[in-house]
C-alpha cells in the first residue's frame, strides 16, 4: 500500500491550494453537514482506483466516492466519448431526437432484464425515484407507496419521504402517502428468525400483511432497493425478491426496483435483480451507468408501464433529460464494461478476494459482528460486543476511519459499518492491499470496542 505521506499524485502549488481552500470555505455549501467546522480534503487528481490530494498524498478509493465510480477514475474511453460528443453537439432539448441519446437507451435496455426495453432519462437517482413513483401513481390511480425501513431513495420530497434512513427525520412531514415495512436482515432480525429461509418467509408474510392492512387498492407501488446500500449492504435471502414480485402481481401493485447504487456491475451482475432472475416493472438507475463522469440517471421501463403510456401522456419531464454529454459518457462506460469484462471482474473479485478476505478479518477481529455482500459491494458490521451485538461506538468508528486514511486507504464509514465498495475495475493486488490496511485499522477498534 502506498504511504500516503509520499507524493505519488500531482500536487497543487501552495498558492493554488491556498486559493482553492479559501474559495471553498467562503462560498461552498456542503450536503449533510453543519458548515462551520468542515475541513474537506482538497483533491487535485485521480486515476483508476486512486485519487490524490493537493499535497500529492494518494489514496486507494475503497468508497468509489459515493459508490458510483464503478469504472474507475479517468477511464480513457469515457473521456474520449465525452470529448467527441462535446466537439459535435454539447446539448439539445429532450423533445429532440439525437443519436447518442438513442444509443445510450438501447445499450441500457439490452443489459436490462428481458422485456424492459424503454428508458426515461433523468439527471440522477433521486429524480429517477420521483418519476418512477409518479408513473406508478398515474398508471394505477392509487395514492400510496410502500418502502422499507433501512432504505435510502434520495433527497427530494417524495424520495426523502420514501427513505427509511434516519436522515429523513428533519424533512419528514408524514404527508407523502408512504407506509413502511421491515425488510429481511437476519443479523438483526425483527422476525426472530433462525436462518435465512425463515427470515425470508416471515419477511414476506409481514409485507403481505402490511399490504392488506394498508388496503391493496390504495397502493400504487412497492419501492425496494434490490440490495440495500447505504443502510448496510443487506443482501436479500434467496426467494425474497421473487416473493415481492408475486405480492405485487397479486394486488396489482407496481414493483419499483431501486438500483441506483446496486446497478451496472456493482454486485457482479448488470443489475442486482439478475442474481435472482426477477423482473420488476421499473428499475431506477444512476451512478454506475457512467460512473458519474457527467450526471445521469433514469428509469428502465417494463412492458406493463410502457404500454399504459403509449396513448396516455406522461405528465413530467426535465430540461436536461438525456443530456448528450451524459449519454455519451454512458455509451463509453457501458461499451468499456462490455469490452473489458468489468462486470465479470466485480463478480470474481467478490467471490475470490473481497468475500474470503473480509471473512478472514471477521475471524481475526472480535469487533467484526457480520460480513455480507456481493461483487464489489460489501459491509463489515462492527460491534462493541459480539454476544449482545451492540453497535460499535462513534469514537471507535472514527478511529478506524482515521487509521485507514493514515495508511492511504479511503474508506466508507456509515454508522457502525465499514462499507467495502471499491471500483469494479479493482485488481486483486489493490484489493488485498486495501484489506491489509483494514486489518491494521480494525486493531484500533479491538482495543477499545466499548467507546
Amino acid at each position: 500500500m502506498t504511504d500516503p505521506s509520499t507524493p505519488h499524485g500531482v500536487p497543487m502549488s501552495d498558492v493554488d491550494a491556498k486559493a482553492a481552500r479559501a474559495e471553498d470555505r467562503a462560498h461552498l455549501f456542503y450536503s449533510w453537514s453543519a458548515q462551520r467546522d468542515l475541513d474537506p480534503p482538497l483533491v487535485s487528481g485521480a486515476s483508476g482506483v486512486h485519487f490524490w490530494d493537493a499535497e500529492g498524498r494518494r489514496y486507494l478509493d475503497f468508497a468509489s466516492q459515493f459508490v458510483h465510480v464503478n469504472i474507475g477514475h479517468q477511464h480513457p474511453k469515457v473521456i474520449a466519448a465525452i470529448r467527441e460528443q462535446a466537439e459535435r453537439l454539447c446539448t439539445i432539448g429532450p423533445s429532440m431526437g439525437v443519436d447518442v441519446r438513442a444509443r445510450a437507451a438501447r445499450l441500457i435496455a439490452e443489459h436490462a432484464p428481458a422485456g424492459m426495453s424503454r428508458v426515461f432519462f433523468t439527471n440522477g437517482g433521486t429524480e429517477a425515484i420521483e418519476h418512477a413513483t409518479r408513473m406508478a401513481r398515474r398508471m394505477t390511480g392509487r395514492p400510496k407507496l410502500l418502502a422499507a425501513y433501512r432504505s435510502y431513495h434520495g433527497s427530494t420530497t417524495t424520495s426523502m419521504h420514501l427513505s427509511g434512513d434516519p436522515r429523513r427525520w428533519p424533512s419528514d412531514t408524514g404527508a407523502a402517502g408512504v407506509a413502511r415495512f421491515f425488510g429481511p436482515y437476519l443479523y438483526r432480525t425483527v422476525f426472530h428468525a433462525r436462518d435465512e429461509a425463515e427470515e425470508c418467509a416471515r419477511a414476506l408474510a409481514h409485507l403481505d400483511e402490511v399490504v392488506r392492512l394498508e388496503g391493496p387498492e390504495t397502493i400504487a407501488a412497492i419501492v425496494l432497493e434490490s440490495v440495500v446500500g447505504t443502510n448496510g449492504i443487506l443482501v436479500p435471502p434467496d426467494g425474497y425478491l421473487a416473493g415481492v414480485r408475486a405480492i405485487c402481481d397479486r394486488y396489482g401493485i407496481v414493483y419499483i426496483a431501486d438500483e441506483v447504487m446496486s446497478g451496472f456491475g456493482r454486485t457482479g451482475k448488470w443489475f442486482a435483480v439478475d442474481h435472482w432472475d426477477v423482473v420488476p416493472d421499473l428499475i431506477c438507475f444512476a451512478k454506475g451507468v457512467n460512473s458519474g463522469y457527467v450526471p445521469l440517471g433514469g428509469i428502465v421501463i417494463g412492458p406493463r408501464v410502457a404500454e399504459f403510456f403509449q396513448d396516455t401522456p406522461y405528465p413530467g419531464g426535465l430540461t436536461y433529460s438525456g443530456h448528450p454529454l451524459a449519454c455519451a459518457a454512458a455509451v463509453g462506460a457501458i461499451t468499456a464494461m462490455d469490452d473489458e469484462g468489468i462486470v465479470d471482474n466485480a463478480l470474481r473479485l467478490g467471490a475470490e478476494v473481497l468475500g474470503p478476505g473480509l471473512r478472514e478479518l471477521a475471524d481475526k477481529h472480535p469487533c467484526v459482528g457480520d460480513v455480507r455482500g456481493l461483487g464489489a459491494f460489501w459491509a463489515l458490521e462492527l460491534v462493541a460486543d459480539r454476544a449482545t451485538r451492540e453497535p460499535l461506538g462513534t469514537a471507535a468508528m472514527a478511529a478506524v476511519a482515521a487509521a485507514c486514511k493514515e495508511r492511504g486507504l479511503w474508506p466508507m464509514a456509515v454508522a457502525n459499518r465499514i462499507h467495502v465498495v471499491p471500483p469494479c475495475v479493482t485488481g486483486d493486488a489493490d484489493a488485498r492491499a486495501g484489506l491489509a490496511v483494514l486489518d491494521a485499522a480494525l486493531t484500533t477498534a479491538d482495543s477499545h470496542p466499548s467507546s
